[in-house]
């Protein structure tokens, strides 16, 4: 019963347009109330906790990363090194975009900024050289769901603080996803653009590839940083953010990039940001309280056994559920409400928690590249200047091979967790 009344007023406020913090509150409050026991000073101090987290301090830091690497002019290095590798086959910007994305990934952990730092760049560039727009836009926006799996990923720091998983063994576990995702993005790209008629770049000697690395070898060294700092147990993802963010303020400054005056809209960005996303973290807090005292968690782990005790069979049901849910609402919401849900449910069946997170951080991530909701694709619109429709004609070959991805590590779930027990245990 209380299932049924936690998603009718959620989505009920959430159709009528109220805003998902806001609505995630009041879902919360009339749980709460139906229960007999709402008490305004419970909720004030979960709403306080939901902020007062130090795993919660790696994101602002990691946003403030990714905005000092777009200001500083980094982000055109990166680009500059992979057009020199690549640039020059078949459909070579595609696959600039595809390298460089993967190296963003290991930068920002935001999918919608590696999106904008990248289209800004790429797309003008592949259109002038004769491809298709639609085409070339929804490869970007596809490359910049990596870095919702690649370290530090965001979405996988929020999954780690709601559900109390490890955000190291997070990290750890999205490399190899990633990378996957990224092979993948090559084959598909392969396949779209080998008959595309369209320019190549000049081919770039080894003198110029050893100069274009040279300039980028700084910013190419953060994700390194980053994944041996954690995995040796230099510093804690939190403090890792803030090695990021100190890290690329420096280089930033050595390239004579980024002036001290653009520090300020820097940091009123990167607050905005943050404040929405702890807003919402907030309110997770209270509604994860309130889920679990009215055992949500447990009425819907009841629900699911009836049907089958196949952790496998199981695992492919929530995915499928998820993947709905994924094209009508935004990531970090779904994560914040799925995530304490169904992280007693998958315990029950024996599955690890941190292998469920990775999988589901991807499930929801092609809901970003997925209409009619799909924040990425409308950021890869606003920069191209196409419409929603014509993007959405150009993402489906991408859509169809993340799809596959998701369910070829839903059957063989030891494509990750081997690697995981190897990174982080190991």
């Amino acid at each position: 019963m209380m299932v049924v009344v936690f998603l009718a007023v959620l989505f009920s406020l959430m159709l009528i347009g109220m805003p998902i913090a806001f609505a995630m509150l009041s879902s919360a409050v009339v749980m709460m109330w139906t229960q007999d026991m709402f008490n305004v000073t419970t909720l004030a101090e979960h709403f306080i906790t939901g902020a007062n987290s130090f795993a919660l301090m790696a994101i602002p830091f990691f946003i403030l990363t990714g905005e000092i690497m777009n200001a500083g002019g980094v982000s055109k290095r990166i680009v500059d090194f992979a057009s020199s590798l690549v640039g020059h086959v078949k459909g070579g910007l595609g696959y600039v975009a595809i390298v460089a994305g993967v190296i963003f990934a290991g930068l920002s952990g935001s999918a919608v900024a590696d999106t904008a730092a990248l289209g800004s760049i790429l797309i003008p560039m592949m259109v002038a050289q004769g491809y298709e727009k639609k085409r070339s836009t929804a490869l970007v926006a596809s490359v910049g769901i990596v870095g919702t799996v690649i370290p530090p990923s965001i979405p996988l720091i929020l999954y780690g603080v709601v559900g109390g998983v490890s955000i190291t063994g997070l990290f750890m576990g999205g490399i190899v996803p990633g990378v996957i995702m990224a092979i993948g993005m090559t084959f598909t790209w392969w396949l779209v653009a080998r008959k595309a008629d369209t320019k190549r770049l000049e081919r770039a000697n080894w003198q110029a590839r050893l100069h274009s690395f040279k300039r980028a070898f700084w910013a190419l060294l953060l994700p390194l940083i980053i994944i041996v700092g954690l995995r040796g147990g230099v510093f804690t993802p939190t403090e890792a953010g803030v090695v990021a963010a100190v890290y690329a303020l420096l280089i930033s400054l050595c390239y004579r990039e980024i002036r001290l005056t653009q520090l300020f809209d820097v940091l009123t960005n990167t607050a905005k940001t943050t404040a929405i996303v702890m807003l919402i973290a907030s309110a997770a807090i209270v509604t994860a309280y309130a889920i679990t005292v009215a055992q949500v968690p447990a009425q819907i782990a009841a629900g699911l056994t009836s049907i089958t005790d196949s952790p496998t069979l199981m695992l492919l049901i929530i995915m499928v559920i998820l993947l709905l849910f994924g094209c009508v609402m935004d990531m970090t919401p779904a994560v914040l409400i799925f995530a304490p849900v169904l992280i007693p449910v998958v315990e029950q069946l024996g599955i690890d928690p941190i292998y469920f997170g990775v999988v589901m951080i991807i499930n929801l991530s092609i809901g970003l590249i997925t209409p009619p909701v799909g924040t990425v694709l409308y950021v890869g619109c606003s920069i191209s200047r196409i419409s929603i429709i014509d993007i959405s004609r150009g993402i489906w070959p991408m859509l169809l091979m993340y799809v596959a991805i998701l369910f070829a590590l839903i059957l063989f779930p030891e494509i990750v967790t081997y690697p995981l027990s190897i990174l982080h245990n190991g």
